[in-house]
């Protein structure tokens, strides 16, 4: 493995290689809003920033922020070391189902208990994913759901060539 270099930070931006490892939880006052063929699937602005050296914060939001009804489960499950195990989501809008699109932590470890139920979504399947009015770009690779706004230097793990980040 190659020596990984942070890109250079800029006043107000903060890196991706300064996060720590294990995760955290960080509750954020930001405005996230997520919408997909003209709805709004998510709002809200007590959401939880999810830390983790070389990622781009992953956002959890409330259930009770997201479109009632938006949310349809499914069996996939996946383990994370600080997490906990994740339940996957697919999504019901503007008359679609996008498949394994969000997922949560029903049972989270101690660490996230703040977090049970909260959802993350994957930027890449919506039409539009925002924090204070921001567009953000999702992290690369089809595991990672971090979301790329322009305060975060990097670079960030997902990319071609990270994989032993």
């Amino acid at each position: 493995m190659h020596a990984i270099h942070p890109d250079p930070i800029r006043p107000g931006e903060e890196s991706v290689w300064d996060y720590p490892r294990p995760a955290i939880a960080q509750p954020n006052g930001r405005h996230v809003r997520i919408e997909h063929r003209g709805t709004v699937v998510a709002d809200t602005r007590v959401a939880f920033r999810v830390l983790e050296i070389s990622h781009p914060a992953g956002w959890y939001l409330p259930p009770g922020s997201i479109a009632t009804g938006a949310l349809l489960p499914y069996e996939q499950r996946s383990f994370c070391e600080w997490k906990g195990v994740a339940v996957y989501w697919h999504l019901a809008v503007g008359g679609e189902v996008l498949h394994d699109v969000a997922w949560s932590y029903p049972t989270p470890t101690a660490a996230f208990a703040g977090m049970v139920d909260h959802v993350a979504f994957y930027a890449a399947s919506l039409d539009r994913c925002t924090v204070d009015g921001e567009v953000v770009r999702p992290q690369a690779g089809g595991f990672y759901g971090g979301w790329i706004t322009a305060d975060l230097g990097g670079p960030f793990k997902g990319a071609p060539g990270s994989a032993g980040w």
